[in-house]
């Protein structure tokens, strides 16, 4: 008898269990337990998107200083030839004195310095250069573009021996006088 009282006794304590669990589930499929998990799931979305597109928050400050010192070293820096190039072209009918002012894009104060210190070479690689051109020519856009494209090609193959590397990016010309 007291077995079957036991029997009785665990059966009635699993029905009531069974009745609080179908209590937890109708509190867990309620609208308001619905709402909240979508808002936190979505909270939770936003959050790892966010962090995908801004990425890293913060940056070390060696990492910020590298990228100072990349930027300065990519910095363009203009050097102004001293003098501006003065030589005569020979035309059909007349002399023509031909005026030309230069200045060099160069990438990084190493660069900047490096330039500097080879200016009579240039002037020479320049001159030689603009002094080989035709008169003609030098009367279009197109042709003083095919001078300036030669001139700097001449350039930099006359410095690329001495530096051991390309030094300038671009040859400008800031004055053209054809007289």
């Amino acid at each position: 008898m007291a077995e079957e009282f036991l029997t009785l006794e665990q059966n009635e304590q699993g029905r009531k269990g069974g009745a609080a669990l179908k209590g937890n589930k109708h509190f867990l499929m309620t609208k308001p337990f619905i709402i909240g998990a979508i808002v936190t799931s979505l909270i939770v979305v936003m959050g790892v998107l966010t962090w995908l597109i801004v990425g890293k928050p913060t940056d070390s400050p060696a990492s910020i200083e590298d990228s100072v010192m990349d930027n300065r070293q990519q910095e363009a820096f203009y050097v102004a030839m001293p003098r501006p190039f003065l030589f005569n072209l020979p035309g059909q009918h007349r002399t023509a004195l031909v005026e030309i002012t230069v200045q060099l894009q160069v990438r990084g104060e190493e660069h900047d310095l490096l330039v500097r210190k080879h200016i009579p070479l240039i002037e020479d690689a320049l001159l030689t250069t603009f002094s080989r051109s035709q008169l003609q020519s030098l009367s279009t856009q197109s042709g003083k573009e095919a001078m300036r494209q030669l001139a700097l090609q001449h350039l930099q193959n006359t410095l690329q021996p001495v530096t051991g590397q390309k030094i300038v990016d671009k040859l400008l010309f800031t004055g053209f006088i054809i007289q």
